[in-house]
């Protein structure tokens, strides 16, 4: 029993696992265990709880994520460009929008007009 509760014990005093690690945590320990050796990189995966594996991800997720082209990020001029288009298309939309319930309206009233006409000559 008492084997079990230090091997707990153990387990709980490790640090966190990936899923808590932070980006920027994450950066670092690939560029600490970049600079070691296969058995060191081995020694510090155990000690921190990361498989060699995991490492490789992260690496690979910061240098995609480096190497992403400046062009997919937009500019400044762009989205200002793109906050006037979505005014001027909410502008038109809300036009529209006025101009259609008038032509319902107007509908609505000339059904109506005729209604109370043609009673008018039934009578």
């Amino acid at each position: 029993m008492q084997t079990l509760d230090r091997w707990r014990e153990d387990v709980q005093s490790r640090p966190a696992r990936a899923q808590t690690w932070t980006a920027g945590a994450r950066l670092e320990a690939v560029i600490t265990a970049a600079a070691m050796d296969e058995a060191g990189k081995g020694a510090w995966c155990r000690e921190h709880g990361v498989y060699p594996a995991e490492l490789d991800k992260w690496r690979l997720s910061a240098t995609t994520a480096l190497a992403e082209p400046t062009e997919a990020r937009a500019s400044p001029q762009s989205t200002r460009q793109d906050k006037k288009r979505i005014k001027e298309l909410e502008r038109e939309l809300l036009r529209k929008d006025r101009a259609l319930a008038e032509t319902a309206a107007l509908l609505v009233l000339s059904k109506k007009v005729a209604a109370i006409f043609s009673k008018g000559e039934g009578e």
